[in-house]
């Protein structure tokens, strides 16, 4: 299994508007952190889709490691 690089120890906020899909980062290689810019090719890993139902501001995980991904889950203050 690939193991994510972690972007950063902290989560992301990002304004999301309603109706609209973020791909989130998974691979953590990334230039425009959260979000995906196609860095993960050749990694074996591919980027999360999330479709957004309202406007908001969520908290996109950073570190690549949450149990609820794309959001933060706090599994960045355990690495």
């Amino acid at each position: 299994m690939n193991t994510p690089v972690i972007a950063q120890k902290a989560p992301y906020p990002v304004e999301v508007e309603a109706g609209k899909d973020y791909f989130w980062c998974a691979c953590g290689r990334s230039a425009k952190q959260p979000l995906c810019d196609g860095s993960h090719q050749g990694s074996g890993m591919t980027p999360l889709k999330f479709h957004a139902e309202q406007n908001q501001t969520l908290y996109f995980c950073g570190c690549k490691h949450s149990a609820k991904a794309p959001l933060c889950d706090g599994s960045h203050s355990r690495l």
